[in-house]
């Protein structure tokens, strides 16, 4: 071995282990979300002097709604644990023009949330032996609100659902939630009943 490459590798090894000096360097962690706890899935039955009854998870509280417009029948299910409301909206209907323009309100509203969305899927609902009709709008992506629903008899009857969390649309973090209270709300929608 020659001299100036023996000298190469003696600086080498120098340099190395100079570098070693048992001092760990900190590297920073990849960004995380708190575990969420789940409830237990249980529920109790809505059937207080309205058009409609369905069941509701027992963690939910179901509250009349207090907006200035507000009309009789109008309720939030709130999911308390995870900042989550589901706006419920009730009018009884009267004529099919009134009919068509709240389906197509409730389709409006629901692809508003297309310019942030990464998807919308809509999924007919059909009860036709409790006469429950109705479109389920599932919303992907950091939009304000992941599920909006109608649910009507196509005769007497409209009912709207909207869900939004009160907080900053991140999807990434709340889309075990969302998918936690989507089998909530199918069950509501299952379980639901006109009362006349």
């Amino acid at each position: 071995m020659s001299i100036s490459l023996r000298n190469f590798c003696l600086i080498l090894l120098l340099a190395v282990l100079s570098a070693c000096n048992g001092e760990k360097v900190a590297t920073p962690k990849p960004k995380g979300y708190f575990r969420i706890n789940f409830p237990e899935r249980k529920y109790q039955v809505f059937n207080d002097g309205c058009a409609y009854s369905f069941s509701y998870p027992t963690y939910a509280k179901l509250t009349n709604d207090t907006d200035k417009n507000a009309q009789p029948c109008w309720k939030n299910l709130e999911f308390t644990p995870f900042n989550g409301v589901l706006h419920i909206t009730y009018y009884d209907v009267f004529s099919l023009e009134t009919y068509n323009e709240m389906t197509e309100n409730a389709r409006t509203l629901a692809m508003k949330h297309t310019i942030k969305a990464e998807a919308i899927d809509q999924r007919i609902i059909n009860y036709p032996d409790k006469k429950v009709y109705g479109i389920y709008y599932s919303i992907e992506g950091n939009t304000a609100s992941s599920v909006q629903f109608f649910l009507t008899d196509s005769l007497n009857h409209y009912l709207r659902g909207a869900l939004y969390f009160n907080e900053r649309p991140q999807y990434d973090s709340i889309q075990p939630v969302v998918k936690f209270i989507k089998k909530d709300i199918d069950s509501l929608i299952a379980s639901f009943k006109w009362k006349k």
